[in-house]
């Protein structure tokens, strides 16, 4: 086999990522959710660029999930990150989120999931270290029709193993 000088597998990641970046710039224009759709979003807390409070750094030092469903302010979308305004525990925040620090994308109203190998980052790292991907590493868009159907609350962190296939 020979060897892959195009990188088809960052192409193919940053193309995936094009899907969350078209479904937030969206819902920023319009305020809100079409329908029934909420969105899981799990990043690394700790990747350059991420910005969050050191409340929720301390309490997620390598990652976290937000719900972006009923109650959230100010989302913004650029071609590199997002920035939303979430609730924890009755205290308001404001997260810049960049897109190529989103390991997991998750949308249970229609069973939709991206998931990224997005290595963890180690405190001081560069952020050149973040967008090189193994060229073995293939984003992997999964049916996750094994949701849980668990209620979670608004403004909850949760792992998107509750709603993987178990096997």
């Amino acid at each position: 086999m020979g060897q892959d000088h195009i990188r088809y597998d960052i192409l193919a990641q940053d193309a995936l990522r094009g899907v969350i970046r078209k479904v937030l710039s969206e819902v920023a224009a319009t305020g809100r959710l079409p329908g029934d759709h909420h969105f899981f979003i799990t990043f690394l807390t700790g990747a350059p660029g991420v910005r969050i409070s050191p409340a929720l750094k301390s309490k997620y030092p390598e990652q976290m999930t937000i719900v972006v469903q009923h109650q959230f302010w100010d989302l913004k979308s650029t071609d590199t990150l997002f920035e939303i305004g979430l609730s924890f525990n009755d205290t308001p925040e404001r997260l810049v989120i960049p897109f190529n620090t989103i390991r997991g994308f998750y949308d249970p109203s229609v069973n939709f999931e991206l998931e990224f190998e997005v290595p963890m980052v180690e405190e001081g790292e560069v952020s050149a270290e973040i967008t090189a991907i193994p060229v073995d590493t293939t984003p992997k868009v999964v049916d996750a029709d094994a949701a849980t159907g668990e209620d979670k609350k608004e403004g909850s962190v949760v792992s998107l193993d509750s709603f993987r296939k178990k096997q």
